[in-house]
C-alpha cells in the first residue's frame, strides 16, 4: 500500500490533504506540533501521529524515520506545515521572523533532505505548500510571503536536480484559506477558500 508524510497534518490544508490522501488508499503519518491536535486528526484518519515542531533538524529527522519504521517506505511527501505572522518591515521582530523562516522553510528543506533516499526508492512525490503571497507583493505578510516564494524557488530546483531519479516536486500557492492563520485579514469566510 503507498504511504504518505503530512507535515502540518492536524489542522487546515494539510489535514485536507491528508483525508485526500487516505480515501485514495494511502497509509499516513501526520506530524504537527501540538499533540492533542494531532493525536485527534490520526485518530479520525487511521493514520501514525508524530508530534514534531518542524523548526527543529532533530524533530525533521525523527518524523521521516518513524514513518520510515512503520511503512516501510514514503511515496508522497506533503510538506504544509507552516506559519504567517503579519506585519510590516518596520514592525519585525527577529523572534517572528526566525519562527517562520524555521518552520516554513528550514524545516521544508531539512524533512526533504531526509525523505529523499525513501522517495527515490518510490519515484515519488513532493508536494510542498506555497502561497499566492509567494508569488507577488502582498503588504503586511513580508517575511511570510518571503518564505514562500522561498518554496516555490526550491520546488522549482528540487525538479531540476531530481529530473533523472523519477521524484517529483509541486508547490501550490493557495490564496487566504478559511483558517484561523488568515483571520487577521479581515476577510470574511465567503471571500476564502473553504476548508
Amino acid at each position: 500500500m503507498p504511504s504518505a508524510l503530512v507535515t502540518g497534518g492536524s489542522s487546515g490544508i494539510g489535514l485536507a490533504i491528508a483525508h485526500m490522501l487516505r480515501d485514495e488508499g494511502y497509509d499516513l503519518t501526520l506530524a504537527s506540533r501540538t499533540a492533542e491536535k494531532v493525536e485527534a486528526a490520526a485518530q479520525e484518519l487511521g493514520a501514525q501521529a508524530v508530534t514534531a515542531n518542524m523548526a527543529s533538524e532533530e524533530d525533521c529527522v525523527r518524523v521521516v524515520a518513524e514513518h520510515r519504521d512503520r511503512f516501510g517506505g514514503l511515496d508522497v511527501l506533503v510538506n504544509s506545515a507552516g506559519i504567517g505572522i503579519a506585519g510590516d518591515a518596520e514592525s519585525l521582530s527577529a523572534r517572528h521572523v526566525d519562527l517562520q523562516l524555521g518552520v516554513n522553510l528550514r524545516g521544508l528543506l531539512l524533512v526533504t533532505r531526509e525523505a529523499l533516499p525513501l522517495l527515490r526508492a518510490s519515484r515519488g512525490w513532493i508536494v510542498n505548500l506555497a502561497s499566492i503571497a509567494g508569488t507577488g507583493p502582498s503588504p503586511g505578510l513580508l517575511v511570510y510571503g518571503a518564505t514562500k516564494a522561498a518554496v516555490i524557488g526550491a520546488t522549482r530546483t528540487l525538479n531540476a536536480e531530481l529530473d533523472a531519479t523519477g521524484v517529483r516536486a509541486i508547490a501550490i500557492c493557495p490564496g487566504f484559506v478559511d483558517t484561523p492563520m488568515a483571520e487577521w485579514s479581515g476577510l470574511q469566510p465567503d471571500e476564502k477558500i473553504g476548508r
